[in-house]
């Protein structure tokens, strides 16, 4: 099995809609961490003291036939084509350790996509 790890930076009141859509495409889970960031146009200020919104990063380990749907939903919901609403990428995942309990369910999804 071919794993590969989502990443979304999104604004902390999306976080939930965002976790349940990811779910709802083929997550099993999430990992959430606040955060925040800093972007092209710098955050507002008030008597010199910055105003940052914070930021959540949600990290999905999925398994690869899933990556673009889940990537797909997290975009539509989050509304990326909006300035500033997050981002999101994928990245490889060399070797995972502690799924095992989930293993039986990644190979029955693969199952179920190919027939």
């Amino acid at each position: 099995m071919r794993f590969k790890l989502i990443l979304a930076s999104v604004k902390a009141d999306i976080t939930d809609n965002i976790v349940d859509a990811a779910k709802n495409a083929g997550a099993t889970g999430a990992t959430i961490i606040p955060a925040r960031g800093t972007g092209i146009n710098e955050a507002k200020t008030f008597f010199g003291l910055s105003l940052e919104a914070q930021t959540d990063i949600i990290m999905l380990l999925v398994e690869e036939h899933i990556v673009t749907k889940i990537l797909e939903t997290i975009q539509k919901t989050g509304e990326f084509h909006k300035p500033g609403t997050g981002i999101a990428f994928v990245v490889p995942v060399e070797h995972v350790v502690g799924l095992e309990s989930q293993i039986e369910k990644f190979k029955e999804e693969v199952r179920e996509s190919y027939f």
